[in-house]
């Protein structure tokens, strides 16, 4: 799917009053699972290989692996089982030894309707993230990413984690805005260190709010933190204004997935074979 196509059937959801409803995709069963319960958009990022393999999503951040090849290499398992909705690709835009341009148009060729940044500096804070930034890997080439994937006319929905990034994000031309509030909570690997809801929704409403000073046709969405079931999404779109929708990963397949499996494997464990 191109870009002005998912664009256009993002605008016809919001007009009827229905969210967009982001999702990570780890696996080919993820993705193909979650297109069967209706979602808009699908994301394939390093952290999904490490998420579904039961760590924590911050290993996509650590020298575990070239986050990149992995996107193009997940892509293999998620793309051809997709049938209608846009995936993104998370870029990593402080690679090194990529040559952006170039790279971003394999990932087009390959099928993908635009990118994310991801793995970003903008989940690293205190001295480490001041001597990334000073030693040219900053979250400036993020952006810097963001701006070349709409030249070529890639969908691109950036992580954002404060307002400067955001207005520099829908400078660059940004479609749609995920303010992050950091490691989703919940479940087996989620974060116990977390906003409270109600502090989420002003963080969020800030980074919106700057955005749509620069482009008001951006679309906003929510992502991370304590926003991890559905009940908490519908929380935060209920008390923020122009923010339309929630992207979720670990909310999307690894919460949903250490459920069912647990329930199941319990209830076939209480069968009882006594004759």
């Amino acid at each position: 799917m191109d870009r002005s196509t998912a664009l256009a059937r993002f605008a016809a959801q919001i007009a009827a009053g229905r969210p967009i409803i982001g999702g990570g995709a780890g696996t080919g069963i993820s993705a193909k699972s979650a297109e069967a319960g209706g979602i808009d958009l699908l994301i394939i990022y390093n952290s999904g290989r490490f998420r579904m393999a039961g760590r924590g999503s911050l290993a996509g951040l650590m020298a575990y692996g070239d986050a990149n090849a992995i996107v193009v290499e997940m892509a293999g398992e998620v793309l051809p089982i997709v049938q209608d909705t846009p995936v993104l690709a998370g870029v990593n835009g402080t690679d090194p030894f990529r040559l952006m341009g170039p790279f971003l148009d394999d990932l087009k060729r390959l099928g993908f309707t635009g990118v994310q940044n991801f793995p970003t500096v903008g989940l690293i804070d205190g001295v480490f993230r001041a001597n990334l930034e000073e030693t040219g890997m900053s979250f400036d080439l993020e952006v810097d990413m963001i701006r070349l994937a709409h030249e070529k006319d890639l969908l691109t929905a950036p992580y954002v984690f404060d307002e400067e990034q955001a207005r520099d994000m829908a400078a660059a031309g940004a479609d749609i805005l995920v303010p992050h509030l950091g490691l989703t909570t919940k479940g087996s690997i989620g974060a116990a260190t977390a906003l409270t809801l109600d502090e989420s929704v002003a963080r969020v409403q800030a980074m919106a709010d700057a955005a749509k000073r620069v482009n008001p046709d951006v679309l906003c969405l929510c992502h991370g933190g304590p926003i991890a079931e559905p009940d908490d999404a519908a929380y935060i779109l209920q008390r923020t204004e122009g923010v339309v929708g929630f992207f979720g990963a670990s909310s999307i397949e690894r919460l949903p997935t250490e459920i069912a499996i647990r329930n199941q494997a319990e209830a076939f464990k209480a069968i009882d074979i006594a004759l």
